[in-house]
């Protein structure tokens, strides 16, 4: 295994986690998320990964969405909100999160 390809794996178990912390103060659309996570190398993610995770949080109650108009002009958008469960969900996680920086940090004998 190459260092991609252990990238890959953080970032594929990671990106559910970072969905839901970018929209969870403030409603998003795909592309602003994915420019958002261009900004984070290890976090870029194109379309095909996040629309497909889109629909999956949307699936499970985790998120919702609703169409908004621009103000530009441009065609609506898709915004995406993290719902009630969501929020639950996202709590579980920082707790899993937490628990695995404190085993990798002792791991590391920090």
């Amino acid at each position: 295994m190459n260092i991609d390809d252990w990238k890959s794996q953080i970032k594929r178990g990671t990106l559910e986690f970072c969905i839901l912390l970018m929209i969870r103060q403030t409603p998003s659309y795909g592309y602003e998320m994915i420019s958002t996570l261009e900004k984070y190398p290890i976090m870029a993610a194109k379309e095909n990964t996040i629309y497909p995770l889109l629909r999956r949080l949307l699936k499970e109650d985790f998120i919702s969405s609703s169409w908004q108009e621009s103000t530009e002009g441009l065609p609506p958008r898709k915004y995406y909100s993290i719902t009630d469960k969501g929020r639950e969900y996202l709590s579980m996680m920082f707790a899993e999160w937490d628990n695995l920086l404190v085993a990798i940090n002792e791991l590391k004998g920090e």
